[in-house]
């Protein structure tokens, strides 16, 4: 059988963590019916946990990370898919405690696996990768819902980040009028470059006044942030405003009341990419494709060979990553 190279973290004696670059064979790597060889991954902040040892994501080491996929299948034990076919996977157990992405081969359930759509090279998959999936079925979820530009502004909670870049990509492409939050100055010339019509600074939505309601401001929100920041946009949403909810990068805790729910009418939708539903999953592979798919989303990306990934990692996990780090296998 083949030998892959693979990003490999273990659990040292003093219960630190380590990584290296090692040779793995294709035995060595999970039952499932399908064997891809990998071609890009790119770099989420789940992917970081795991390589620091954040037991939370991965339960067991040592361990391989990377919950995105694309690449080449070369063998698959059902008929959904053939040798040579372009696919693509992202989520489900892939990179948490199966081995993932930052190795050269993979082996999953066929259920996980998504035929590449026409219209997106691999290397542009990983460029979306989980990040611009979930900005997908959060914005998805705002239309399902009744959110069009003639309602309002749309704002969007971690702009810099990968599913707050995407979401602000993707809105402007389908012509709405989207205000970025950042914790970053220097991203605001970035954020507008990708088409938000305004940026604010994270403080300018850290309301301390105590009240349960605030202005309403705005039809719609992508947060990826939670916390005393998701709050306040609570608070200035607009009668039946819309929010999908992703993340928690400033808090888990969500310190609100009902108020905006039962005196504005507002709706508040959870979104997770991780698990989500095959076919809706597809549909949002085949809009990132097609019509919702940004111009120029290479300009948003790095890449990175397996060697480049430490530095990477550590980058990540001090909040100091824009864009997107896509890791070439």
């Amino acid at each position: 059988m083949p030998t892959f190279k693979a990003f490999y973290v273990s659990e040292n004696a003093d219960k630190s963590y380590s990584n290296q670059i090692i040779e793995r064979s294709t035995n060595d790597l999970p039952p499932g019916e399908v064997l891809i060889r990998v071609k890009y991954s790119s770099l989420n902040y789940k992917d970081a946990l795991s390589a620091s040892g954040n037991k939370g994501v991965t339960r067991n080491y040592p361990h391989t990370p990377g919950i995105d996929a694309a690449g080449i299948v070369e063998e698959s034990a059902t008929d959904q898919f053939s040798k040579g076919e372009k696919v693509l996977v992202t989520g489900f157990d892939l990179g948490m405690n199966t081995a993932g992405g930052f190795g050269q081969y993979i082996r999953i359930p066929a259920r996980w696996v998504v035929k590449l759509p026409r219209g997106l090279r691999l290397k542009e998959s990983m460029i979306f990768g989980t990040a611009g999936l979930t900005a997908a079925l959060c914005i998805d979820k705002l239309l399902q819902n009744g959110l069009t530009p003639d309602k309002g502004k749309v704002i969007v909670t971690g702009a810099t980040g990968g599913v707050g870049t995407f979401a602000v990509m993707i809105l402007a492409r389908l012509g709405f009028e989207t205000v970025a939050v950042t914790g970053k100055p220097e991203g605001a010339a970035y954020l507008k470059n990708l088409g938000a019509t305004e940026v604010l600074n994270r403080d300018a939505v850290n309301d301390h006044s105590g009240r349960p309601l605030l202005k309403g401001l705005y039809a719609g929100c992508v947060d990826t942030v939670g916390g005393a920041i998701l709050a306040t946009i609570l608070k200035t949403m607009q009668y039946n405003g819309v929010v999908s909810i992703c993340g928690l990068v400033q808090s888990a805790e969500l310190p609100t009341t009902v108020y905006p729910f039962i005196l504005r009418g507002i709706s508040m939708f959870g979104i997770d990419s991780s698990e989500c539903d095959i076919e809706w999953r597809k549909k949002m592979w085949k809009n990132l494709a097609g019509k919702w798919k940004p111009t120029g989303i290479e300009q948003i990306a790095r890449t990175v060979t397996l060697k480049g990934l430490s530095k990477e990692i550590k980058k990540i996990l001090k909040g100091g990553q824009m864009g997107r780090v896509i890791v070439r296998l």
